[in-house]
């Protein structure tokens, strides 16, 4: 009967162990998302658009969906932000409001939330939302999508 009890409060402890390591990895893993999307509200806003994409996974796989459609590749997301935003005053001052991370799996989240713009070519605001995935050992954007 006590190897039962034994059995069972060390059932409870391992599990509850473990619990809290997922909730210790995921509080981690949101912190770093965190902090990338902080960087690239800089990099943005210093209009450097390259430093604004290190957040991207630079691969011809990423997706970016938005208002002119479906844009397949890192370099092409990068080319179209850079016509689209020519200058500081384009790009203007980002922020970001977070309204949600979300774990998909132990590699991936996503990640929604809202674009704020304050520049003198005129404010622009919108909507996201992106996945990123942990690629060696870094969290990258995989999709992305904006309006």
């Amino acid at each position: 009967m006590i190897m039962k009890y034994l059995f069972i409060l060390w059932l409870v402890i391992g599990l509850t162990s473990c619990n809290q390591k997922v909730n210790s990895d995921e509080k981690s893993d949101k912190q770093q998302i965190i902090s990338i999307l902080k960087a690239q509200e800089q990099s943005w806003s210093n209009h450097d658009l390259e430093g604004f994409m290190e957040g991207y996974w630079k691969s011809d796989s990423l997706k970016f969906y938005g208002s002119k459609g479906l844009t397949y590749g890192w370099n092409n997301t990068l080319t179209n932000y850079k016509k689209r935003y020519p200058t500081k005053a384009h790009t203007g001052k980002l922020s970001f409001v977070i309204n949600d991370i979300s774990r998909i799996d132990n590699e991936s989240y996503f990640v929604m939330g809202e674009y704020h713009l304050k520049r003198s070519a005129g404010n622009a605001n919108g909507v996201f939302m992106i996945i990123f995935k942990k690629i060696n050992g870094n969290w990258k954007i995989i999709a992305d999508t904006s309006c």
